[in-house]
């Protein structure tokens, strides 16, 4: 999900909404996603579940003293957004209940606004079996896949993570991380379009209309390759689960390239774009569920989040522990107390991503009732319909059209 911003605690029957994926880019490796329509969540996830990203250079890996006995600390680096917090208190309630549990302090950063940014920021640490900083990191799918290869992450002990067996089933064994022995899933979402409902009356109901003339200049598009070129593609009648190649994936960047450099399209962003939607810079464009969800809690529901009638992307992101983290036992009583369903029903209730956690739902109604219907927190059979996983992509793939895609967007 790449990163986000700071807003209230569970207020309210509002709270947000990501939703769904299932592991590849953001959650899954989009393989088994062409019929979604007949599986239940779980099944669907559990189609999204597959595999990672290119890249194979492999880090010195570093032999690491766990100093998490004498040491009780856990530093977290998340996206924005993407814990529950309290405004007025200017704290994250899970993470204090945490600590008074256990002891153990949290130094929670919403560090990452995208996954190649980020992994841009560490990579050299990381080759170098160096401590970035950092206890657990948070990166989609198609990332993770790419560093638990390198041999960026430390393998979880799983007695520490009991409560790991509340994973839902469908996500336990993943083709980037077989038996998740490097990671767990943190929340899911899907990618779609958005628009200002009072500035865009008229709506829209595919990509293909943020096109329109008078949208000229307001149209945001996000920097995760895999969301922005899966709804091109899909616009373009690709199904992205199957497959497709370098004359499909060239069209739909022609396609980018020509509104970047008409001007239609203003800007292309990470999570930051909730910035240009709030100012009003920025009318419509391919966003992420939860964000709208929450922007339209704290700024009087001016948007409409949109899966696309050709379809939306479905993604996922995982926590890991990097290679030379000096306190992974912290790090694993963190995982553990997240996968508390009444824990994880609580940041649900906030972030309003799909959650992973077995439980999360039943839970959610002791904290609010109406959420436990809310599509973008617990998705309907319909919306799962046309939420579609972007395949596996060969490192060679990777490396092409990552390269074409930045070419496209100037980067």
């Amino acid at each position: 999900m790449s990163n986000q911003n700071q807003r209230e605690m569970p207020r309210d029957p509002a709270v947000r909404a990501l939703i769904g994926q299932a592991q590849r880019m953001q959650l899954s490796r989009r393989k088994l996603l062409a019929g979604a329509g007949g599986l239940g969540l779980a099944a669907f996830l559990a189609a999204c579940g597959t595999g990672g990203g290119g890249g194979s250079a492999t880090s010195a890996a570093a032999a690491v003293t766990d100093m998490s006995e004498s040491d009780k600390n856990v530093f977290w680096a998340n996206w924005t957004l993407y814990l529950d917090y309290d405004d007025k208190a200017k704290k994250y309630p899970t993470l204090e209940e945490f600590t008074k549990r256990t002891g153990i302090k949290t130094h929670y950063a919403e560090d990452i606004d995208g996954n190649d940014s980020y992994y841009g920021k560490v990579q050299a640490q990381l080759s170098a079996g160096q401590d970035i900083g950092q206890d657990i990191m948070t990166l989609t799918d198609w990332m993770t896949g790419r560093v638990i290869r390198q041999g960026f992450t430390q393998e979880l002990d799983h007695a520490n993570i009991p409560n790991m067996k509340n994973l839902l089933p469908t996500l336990k064994d993943v083709d980037f991380d077989p038996g998740r022995k490097n990671s767990l899933t943190w929340q899911s979402g899907y990618a779609g379009i958005a628009y200002n409902k009072a500035k865009y009356p008229k709506g829209l109901r595919n990509v293909s209309d943020l096109w329109n003339p008078d949208l000229k200049g307001r149209i945001t598009v996000l920097d995760e390759m895999r969301d922005t070129m899966g709804l091109l593609l899909l616009d373009n009648g690709v199904e992205i689960s199957d497959k497709w190649g370098d004359t499909e994936f060239a069209a739909a960047t022609d396609v980018l390239s020509k509104q970047i450099a008409n001007g239609q399209i203003r800007q292309v962003k990470g999570n930051s774009y909730k910035e240009d939607f709030i100012s009003g810079d920025a009318i419509a464009g391919i966003v992420w569920s939860g964000d709208i969800t929450q922007m339209n809690f704290e700024n009087d529901n001016q948007w409409e989040f949109v899966l696309p009638d050709a379809g939306g992307t479905l993604w996922s992101d995982n926590l890991m522990v990097p290679v030379a983290s000096p306190r992974k036992a912290n790090a694993e009583k963190l995982m553990d107390y997240y996968y508390e369903p009444e824990v994880a029903a609580q940041v649900a209730a906030y972030v309003n991503f799909i959650s992973p956690v077995e439980g999360a739902k039943e839970a959610m109604e002791k904290i609010d009732p109406e959420l436990m219907n809310n599509p973008l927190i617990f998705p309907s059979e319909s919306d799962l319909a046309k939420a579609h996983v972007f395949r596996s992509l060969s490192a060679e793939e990777e490396t092409n059209f990552n390269s074409q895609f930045q070419t496209a967007i100037g980067a």
